[in-house]
């Protein structure tokens, strides 16, 4: 085979005449072809077939990217809206540290007076609530004196608060010889804490 191929190259060069030369352009131009005609058989990136798919996975990969930030910007608006709820919540509702105890005196003074029910003393002792660092729960404990129809409308009060008071325990025993009862109230109410704050307030 070598062999015929020699002689095949020594018929083409050098060439005799404009036949020769034809015939050695043709070869070089078909040489040159090769590669062109690769690129047609197999072009880079895959058939047109492939490519087709890989376009329909990458179009279909760009919508699941879409939905999934269109998902995660509702869940951020909605973890925005609950916190802000959350802190609504606790400025309406919570006390603040530092006139939490002052705050429930007077409030329970006022409802005392309003109520017609004599209050005889209380104590606002607070402790940190377990797993937070800005909350303390404080326990209210009231002593009062007065009849039943007091004590109903001092609790209705209580109540009404515009606080989040918490009633723990109710004890009413009647005074020997008299219509007035003893009464001893227990509620808590939540207070914002600074961090690693502590409350020890007690008014007498």
């Amino acid at each position: 085979m070598n062999t015929d191929m020699n002689k095949y190259f020594r018929m083409l060069w050098p060439p005799k005449d404009a036949a020769g030369i034809a015939r050695l352009v043709a070869l070089g131009l078909a040489i040159l072809n090769i590669p062109a005609l690769w690129m047609v058989v197999r072009p880079p990136g895959g058939s047109p077939e492939e490519l087709q798919a890989d376009l329909a996975d990458l179009r279909i990969q760009v919508r699941q990217h879409r939905d999934l930030l269109t998902r995660t910007h509702l869940l951020a608006t909605r973890v925005e809206a609950g916190r802000t709820g959350g802190q609504r919540f606790m400025d309406e509702y919570f006390l603040d540290r530092r006139t939490a105890a002052s705050t429930i005196a007077g409030e329970l003074v006022e409802d005392a007076h309003q109520a017609g029910i004599t209050l005889k003393d209380a104590s606002y002792p607070s402790e940190p609530v377990e797993g937070s660092d800005d909350l303390s729960m404080m326990t209210v404990a009231a002593n009062f004196e007065g009849a039943y129809p007091d004590l109903i409308h001092l609790l209705d009060r209580i109540d009404k608060s515009p606080r989040l008071l918490i009633i723990d325990s109710l004890q009413a025993a009647p005074q020997q010889g008299s219509a007035k009862l003893n009464i001893g109230l227990r509620f808590d109410v939540f207070v914002r804490e600074e961090p690693n704050g502590q409350i020890a307030e007690v008014l007498r």
